[in-house]
């Protein structure tokens, strides 16, 4: 039944994900080598997502809102049993002259919340938590938990135009 449900509604089915990435890593002829890269490359272009198939992950994490917009660069790794929400990037950083230049490690047991960014040559130990939104450039310790900054309320003495304008000529013409 969930596989009708995937193939009526377009939903992400994990369990083919997991096995299309281990047949195009491990086909033996070059035909069927190439198909699976294609199809497995067909669908994370459906769900805007990028987990090359060089990326190091010693095991499938899960993916329990789909691997909608997930990054994953070529060159980082990725421990067993993480769990991956929507929106996150686990990107390298390729700046010369940068302090984090390299590819972050993931331990394993990590949680990473929806929307996090986890870039350059950053080590995230085991059973760390990552939270929403949050943005990662420094290594974080084993069993630690990583949030946002607070919010900062800035108070206005007048109300500001809050209207959306979807060109400029709507713009001069509200004037």
């Amino acid at each position: 039944m969930s596989q009708l449900k995937t193939r009526l509604y377009g939903m992400f089915d994990p369990a083919a994900f997991r096995r299309l990435r281990r047949k195009a890593k491990s086909a033996r002829t070059p035909v069927c080598k190439a198909f699976y890269r294609m199809r497995y490359y067909r669908m994370t272009a459906k769900y805007g997502a990028s987990i090359p198939l060089d990326a190091k992950i010693e095991e499938m994490p899960v993916f329990p809102h789909g691997i909608n917009g997930v990054l994953i660069s070529a060159d980082a790794s990725v421990g067993k049993n993480c769990v991956v929400f929507h929106q996150v990037t686990i990107g390298s950083n390729t700046l010369r002259d940068s302090r984090g230049a390299g590819a972050p490690r993931i331990g394993n047991n990590v949680y990473i919340g929806c929307g996090a960014k986890i870039i350059g040559n950053v080590t995230v130990g085991d059973n760390a938590r990552i939270g929403a939104n949050c943005v990662v450039t420094r290594d974080v310790p084993a069993n630690a938990t990583v949030v946002p900054a607070a919010v900062r309320v800035i108070p206005r003495a007048t109300p500001p135009d809050n209207r959306w304008f979807g060109s400029l000529r709507q713009m001069e013409n509200a004037e």
